[in-house]
């Protein structure tokens, strides 16, 4: 009697256990026989991998492993493991009834009789895709944040690098320049003259890349019709890749301007193309392409809503693979040989982009070639820009001599700057600080013009002018800087010139200020001391 009353009992439990298993519809729970066969199937199996009961038992469960798993031989492993150790525990993808992947957390126990052999395994699987797919979001906000932080770093370095360099190729350029024009006619002299000033030149064409790659660099941004400045760069274009290379261009008929720096945007293009050539030694096809996008808020980029233009520059080359792709843009990083690439190149089109308010990025396949996009914002109602304002030309040559206070921290600047000055035959006075200029001015009653460096310890070029502007409105402010982190206030009211330059270019920057006082009924002369505003 006691007998058949635990025989009840343990039916009664086995009734239990059963409803228990079938009441679960968050894991799926089922059993395998020794060999791997489905024998039993719960609700919570159906829901997880989408197939009903009378569909999978008899089945073996590697159905469930990916193509590469079973071709590893991870299905008979588990069941190995289990046998052996007394149970398997991993967690890895499965496949469900439509083709579909999860990411599984799987744990397989062996039943066995008393006398140890294995009468079958209990599966139990949970679906953690969920899981899985928030903890993958939060390890590439973290690399994301990690990457910035680091670029950032390195871009803070670059920048302060180039600011010195641009001061000390100030110098360099500027006293070649005056060279030139004194030295002998000697042939071999003038060699190496101009050797020495094609290097630094190529220096300052380096930092400018360090300075946009820190997005520090000064842009001159205007209104620009892109397929008008592919077709005028053209024959530059093919000259520079060559004849195994042809190039071909798909643009709309109709088109909006975009609103960026025309001198940087050749500079991308030409990069971009030289850097396509190189991933095709055999020759082949670069196909550059534009469309415009209209991105909606939360659209998941990190540009602001609007209306962009998508400039693309397609190679035919031998591409990317992932790891190569993921640092291609990060500063000095190159696939040249040594010697052959600075690896800035992709940093300053990155750097320009994001300054101009837009974005880069590449994508590429391992021997499918390369696709780098430059996406800008649409100039919307922006009116065409006033090339003329642009260009003085070359009205410095009959000017009137001028009184200049030139002002920078740096005695080499300095030095090179007031030379350059006298040479164009102005009367140059040196300050090697905002308050020595000051002084200069309050005790001077004849100043034309007043060239300051923007990055001075104590106070700025740019709070060095707003102090001349309150003290003498009509004193004209030069402010020189290869920075670009000038007040946006005061971005229109004061003249900007670009580090390093060149005596043509300080010839022009005041050939454009005289040119406007003339235009607008002004003296040349100025009595500064004498005029100070109430």
């Amino acid at each position: 009697m006691e007998q058949s009353d635990r025989f009840v009992a343990s039916l009664t439990e086995a009734g239990r256990y059963q409803l228990l298993v079938q009441a679960v519809t968050d894991y799926a729970i089922y059993m395998l026989d020794p060999t791997g066969v489905v024998t039993s199937w719960n609700p919570g199996a159906q829901r997880v991998k989408g197939y009903a009961a009378a569909e999978i038992i008899g089945q073996h469960f590697s159905r469930f492993y990916t193509e590469e798993d079973q071709e590893n031989g991870l299905p008979a492993r588990a069941l190995e493991i289990a046998t052996r150790e007394g149970k398997f525990e991993n967690e890895g993808w499965r496949v469900r009834k439509d083709g579909s992947r999860f990411w599984a957390y799987v744990v397989i126990d062996p039943i066995r009789r008393p006398s140890g052999e294995i009468l079958g395994f209990a599966k139990v699987t949970r679906d953690l895709t969920e899981r899985k797919e928030a903890q993958q979001k939060l390890e590439e906000t973290r690399d994301a944040l990690l990457q910035s932080q680091k670029l950032e770093a390195i871009g803070q370095l670059t920048g302060g690098i180039a600011h010195d360099f641009n001061n000390l190729l100030m110098a360099v350029i500027g006293s070649l320049e005056l060279m030139r024009k004194r030295l002998p006619d000697d042939p071999k002299l003038m060699t190496l003259l101009e050797n020495a000033l094609s290097g630094a030149q190529r220096g300052a064409t380096l930092t400018k890349r360090m300075l946009a790659f820190a997005r520090r660099q000064e842009l001159k941004r205007e209104v620009i019709d892109i397929p008008e400045l592919v077709r005028g760069m053209t024959e530059l274009l093919q000259r520079s890749l060559g004849p195994s290379v042809s190039i071909e261009t798909r643009f709309p008929l109709v088109n909006k301007p975009v609103l960026c720096d025309a001198h940087q945007l050749e500079m991308i293009l030409l990069n971009l193309a030289v850097n396509a050539r190189d991933a095709m030694p055999d020759g082949g096809q670069i196909i550059i392409a534009m469309r415009e996008e209209v991105l909606l808020p939360d659209t998941g980029t990190r540009l602001k809503p609007g209306s962009y233009l998508c400039l693309t520059v397609r190679d035919t080359g031998h591409g990317m693979d992932e790891e190569t792709l993921k640092h291609a843009t990060e500063p000095f990083f190159t696939t040249k040989g040594i010697g052959k690439g600075t690896g800035l190149g992709l940093s300053m089109v990155h750097g320009v982009a994001e300054q101009s308010g837009g974005w880069f990025t590449l994508r590429s396949r391992k021997d499918e070639g390369t696709t780098a996009e430059l996406w800008l914002p649409v100039a919307e109602g922006q009116a065409q820009a006033d090339k003329a304002s642009k260009r003085v030309g070359n009205a410095a040559v009959n000017q009137a001599s001028l009184v200049v206070v030139a002002v920078d921290d740096d005695a080499l600047v300095l030095t090179n700057t007031i030379a350059m000055l006298e040479d164009l035959g102005h009367t140059g006075m040196a300050a090697s600080s905002a308050n020595q200029a000051l002084d200069i001015l309050r005790q001077q009653d004849s100043v034309d013009l007043v060239i300051t460096d923007y990055a001075m310890p104590k106070m700025t070029g740019l709070q060095l002018s707003a102090a001349i502007k309150k003290e003498w409105p009509k004193l004209p402010v030069v402010i020189a800087t290869g920075f670009a982190e000038m007040d946006a206030e005061m971005g229109s009211s004061v003249t900007k010139l670009a580090k390093p330059f060149t005596q043509a270019e300080l010839a022009r920057t005041l050939a454009g200020i005289t040119s406007k006082m003339r235009r607008g009924g002004r003296l040349l002369k100025f009595p500064v001391g004498s005029t100070p505003a109430v």
